[in-house]
């Protein structure tokens, strides 16, 4: 799938941003003007770090966010949590690395993480929009087809392939993101009578020196084109396969350890044209910046704070002085976050455009170069950035109680894995909103309800440390119960990557959020 893009085309208005332009989308539901909330309170009044971390808005969550009784009676019909969904930031999202290619004179296909959200209202635009889709599984794979996507706009790249699922994918033939030996030996069997060969990526590792281990993903050029040499059983080669790209996966955000990662890809593409395969795409994945912060000052001055309360100088910022990566040793505060970078500036068109200006070794071409000399397409894999500004997480206020030292616990309908990606999220501040119904039941007096409060919000597992967010949060005009706590930008991996059933709770139901309200998304009848 190549996706070209003529930038005098393009129907779009520049709004806030975080270091690339952020545009409303001229399609889907858009933004009302602002009703007050029923207490006449801002929207960030409620809640807010002791070290604020302020997150950016879309207006369609503003407008969410100023009809509290409308979510409370989403909430009731769906249960809490509850995953809204808005997949209208998806086109602007896109925009900007299309727009940062085609200034490099390259044709760039985009496609949609799946694995970063399972709604389904995201493959329909990612379909809608003319994107491909990065399939993780055999279920994903079986959803994105049924949807519509044609297989040539498919890529398959489990980390772990069954049996089944490549014998799924020698039927429909989406591209197979091939990742080792054993696999590339399994997908041979598999298609060994097909009619057309499968067409296969093979995923490189590269060599990024010394300082950087080797990634757990893909084979070394080397090691590939050894197996490609082994005659009869080469892919492209009369065994069923065919060898149309050069992928590779990297974690981290590091712009030119990319730009060396598509040189050494540019190499292996010109080693396999040499044996006679036609590889015309290199596949750089995912790792495409985003922020979930305007404000890096916030950023910092958080970091800031927490240093000084882990070293003793300064007020806690944390549940029991969580780290959060640091921790003090022989008197010296030591680590660092290993989390998402929630404030960066150069994201998605602009890194992509330092990608492609960085040269690919020193002295050499730049990576838009490499791939332009060669007639290569660039393709790439955003989940999170792709997914920036689309979804929320909701949850209803069940109590709240004091501890010794001061502080209180709210404890919410909601479970840890509910809005957490693989490190020590969510770190940005969430907002709370106060419908009608709020502790309207409540038999006596609620003191809790006006009186500012400091605290943190805990969830639903009987696990000590059950927490939703590590950072202490201030509640300056009260917590009532019924009171609604969004998490504000949690479409990108966070409402889905760990989500757990443990304890027999459900998983929260997805809506997606329309102009007239909300319907369910459709992944929530196919699970």
């Amino acid at each position: 799938m190549s996706t070209t893009h003529d930038a005098e085309d393009a129907r779009t208005t520049t709004t806030h941003g975080a270091g690339d332009a952020r545009t409303t989308a001229t399609t889907g539901p858009g933004p009302t003007a602002l009703r007050p909330m029923a207490d006449d309170l801002g929207l960030r009044d409620r809640c807010h770090g002791a070290a604020p971390l302020t997150a950016r808005l879309e207006p369609w969550l503003e407008d969410v966010l100023a009809r509290p009784d409308d979510l409370a009676a989403w909430l009731a019909e769906h249960g809490s949590p509850l995953n809204l969904l808005h997949p209208g930031a998806m086109e602007q999202n896109a925009e900007a690395l299309l727009v940062a290619a085609d200034a490099h004179d390259l044709d760039l296909g985009i496609f949609f993480a799946r694995k970063a959200n399972k709604g389904l209202a995201f493959v329909d635009e990612a379909l809608r929009l003319g994107l491909g889709v990065d399939v993780a599984s055999e279920r994903e794979l079986r959803q994105v087809l049924d949807r519509g996507v044609p297989a040539e706009r498919i890529v398959l790249t489990a980390a772990v392939k069954s049996a089944s699922l490549l014998d799924l994918a020698v039927r429909t033939r989406p591209t197979v993101a091939l990742d080792n030996a054993d696999e590339l030996d399994a997908l041979l069997l598999a298609a060994h009578d097909t009619p057309d060969p499968v067409p296969v990526a093979l995923r490189l590792a590269p060599a990024l020196g010394p300082d950087r281990p080797q990634t757990r993903f893909g084979l070394p050029a080397d090691a590939w084109l050894r197996l490609v040499d082994r005659g009869g059983q080469a892919p492209g080669r009369g065994g069923g396969l065919t060898i149309t790209g050069v992928h590779f996966h990297l974690d981290g955000y590091d712009a030119g350890e990319r730009a060396v990662a598509i040189g050494q890809a540019t190499e292996l593409v010109d080693a396999l044209r040499e044996r006679g395969h036609r590889p015309a795409f290199v596949d750089i994945g995912g790792g495409i910046p985003m922020s979930y912060l305007d404000d890096g000052d916030e950023w910092e001055r958080f970091w800031d704070a927490h240093r000084a309360a882990l070293s003793g100088d300064g007020p806690p910022q944390t549940f029991g002085g969580h780290g959060l990566g640091f921790a003090v040793d022989d008197g010296r505060l030591r680590g660092r976050w290993g989390g998402y970078p929630y404030h960066q500036t150069g994201v998605r068109g602009a890194w992509l455009h330092g990608l492609l200006a960085h040269p690919v070794a020193p002295g050499g071409p730049t990576a838009a170069d490499a791939l332009r000399s060669r007639g290569l397409e660039l393709r790439c894999e955003p989940g999170r950035s792709l997914l920036d500004g689309c979804g929320a997480t909701v949850a209803r206020v069940a109590f709240r109680k004091p501890r010794d030292d001061g502080s209180w616990l709210v404890g919410l309908e909601m479970n840890r894995t509910q809005c957490r990606t693989t490190s020590d999220d969510f770190l940005v501040d969430p907002l709370v909103v106060r419908p009608a119904s709020a502790d309207g039941g409540s038999p006596s007096p609620d003191p809790v309800a006006d009186a500012a409060i400091e605290g943190h919000l805990v969830g639903a597992y009987c696990i000590e440390r059950e927490l939703l967010t590590w950072r202490r949060l201030r509640f300056p005009h009260g917590v009532a119960v019924g009171d609604l706590v969004v998490f504000p930008n949690t479409a990108g991996y966070l409402m889905h990557i760990l989500e757990s059933a443990s304890h027999q709770i459900p998983l929260a139901r997805n809506v997606v959020v329309g102009r007239d309200g909300v319907r369910p998304d459709p992944i929530d009848a196919a699970a």
